[in-house]
């Protein structure tokens, strides 16, 4: 349920009388079918929390429909106004170049068209919430009961060749740890950066923590969070005498989707600010000080809809990362943690 205060506002802003508004989705795209249903479904879900207002959604990539077919329903039914949500965890390469790059293409072909893009769903205390009631599900299943003070925290991110949303994933780990009160806490990666799941498994059950509880901070499933599921199963074979527990990732939990609505209040209220000060293509961030400046552009064009011309450079690492090919190096792509998947 949404508080009633947050529907007051978002019903007000869209109501009958006002220039008509709409909201659009803008995903990222899978080529794993229960991806893409999963994201379709949280959409629904959106939708009818907030049933008189129009909402489309579209992909970046490898799924339909895309972004500007979501933006084609929403003009030809009228919407002349949209608020562009990011569906995204935090603000990297998708969220700060090429979502806003092909919103940027679409108001320039129909210029008397508003699109106001919000911020990415970022470090907020209804994700942190959404987050440890995942983690909780996990360790209420559990067969044994041990306590937290023995159990250890893995928080697995996407991984990008923005260290500043890698950041943010130590930070919700931090988050986690403190607010739930496990033993110890770490933080790894899927992709692109350091360190990946398997080479941090294989150090923390080390430590000599009972219990180990993998968390995906993902918000929807597909070859990403399959890997890292996989190698929690070939680690638990080797320590069977460590339970190692697979956490659930966020879905469509009530308080990611209520994240969702504040963004657009944030609209509504003219608070729509990413972090541009450890942006690498604002700031001279250490490490990535020859960034700064880089061109605002998409490089998903070719893929858009489940293109698959170019299968043979994407799909070993993409739910996530293509960026290898496309995006500028990644100055530490040959660290011995994580994977070699960007050129320097």
């Amino acid at each position: 349920m949404l508080p009633e205060p947050k529907r007051h506002k978002i019903v007000s802003y869209f109501s009958v009388g006002k220039p008509k508004r709409g909201i659009m989705l803008c995903g990222h795209g899978s080529r794993s079918g229960p991806a893409v249903s999963e994201f379709a479904n949280l959409v629904f879900k959106l939708k009818t929390l907030l049933p008189n207002i129009p909402i489309e959604f579209g992909y970046l990539e490898f799924a339909k429909p895309i972004i500007s077919d979501g933006l084609d329903k929403l003009r030809e039914a009228g919407v002349t106004e949209i608020i562009a949500l990011p569906a995204m965890l935090f603000a990297a390469g998708h969220a700060k170049n090429d979502i806003p790059s092909v919103l940027n293409t679409y108001n320039y072909k129909y210029p008397k068209l508003k699109i106001t893009y919000s911020r990415e769903l970022g470090i907020d205390n209804l994700m942190i919430k959404a987050a440890s009631e995942r983690i909780m599900e996990s360790i209420d299943k559990a067969k044994i009961e041990i306590d937290k003070h023995d159990s250890m925290l893995l928080v697995v991110g996407r991984g990008a060749s923005d260290p500043d949303a890698n950041s943010n994933i130590s930070k919700i780990t931090r988050l986690l740890w403190e607010g739930i009160g496990f033993g110890w806490a770490e933080t790894a990666y899927s992709g692109v950066t350091f360190p990946l799941v398997s080479p941090a498994l294989e150090k923390i059950v080390q430590v000599g923590y009972k219990r180990i509880i993998v968390f995906p901070y993902f918000l929807f499933t597909g070859i990403l969070v399959d890997r890292i599921y996989k190698s929690v199963d070939e680690v638990s074979k080797v320590y069977n005498n460590i339970e190692i527990i697979k956490a659930p990732y966020l879905n469509d939990h009530p308080k990611v989707i209520e994240t969702f609505c504040d963004r657009v209040i944030d609209v509504i209220e003219g608070d729509i600010n990413m972090n541009c000060q450890l942006c690498k293509y604002r700031e001279q961030v250490l490490g990535f000080e020859d960034e700064v400046g880089l061109a605002q552009e998409s490089h998903h064009h070719h893929v858009e809809g489940g293109n698959n011309s170019h299968d043979h450079s994407h799909d070993h690492s993409h739910d996530h990362s293509h960026e290898h090919s496309h995006h500028h190096p990644y100055p530490h792509a040959d660290h011995p943690l994580g994977p070699v998947t960007l050129k320097k």
